[in-house]
């Protein structure tokens, strides 16, 4: 197996920067717009019960989760073009 030159070796090392940082961002967009939407709705007072709590926490997150995984189209189109961007070779 041949090894990594120099320069492919920071390219991947800037490729594994980059798609961290980007889904850092996503990840507090996510956070921020879903305890927006759950501020604006005030879904707590509603809840009365054991089963009420039991059910408002996975909401939640499946509300977060929803938010996280619709950034995967942009932070793919960021990475792809910051890796096309990089000399290789």
């Amino acid at each position: 197996m041949q090894q990594l030159t120099q320069i492919e070796l920071a390219n991947w090392l800037a490729l594994y920067v980059a798609t961290g940082l980007c889904c850092a961002i996503a990840f507090a967009l996510a956070w921020a717009t879903a305890a927006y939407e759950i501020y604006q709705e005030r879904p707590w007072l509603t809840i009365r019960s054991f089963r009420s709590v039991a059910l408002f926490i996975p909401r939640t997150w499946w509300r977060w989760q929803k938010l996280y995984l619709t950034s995967m189209p942009v932070t793919l189109g960021i990475v792809g073009l910051f890796a096309a961007s990089l000399r290789w070779g």
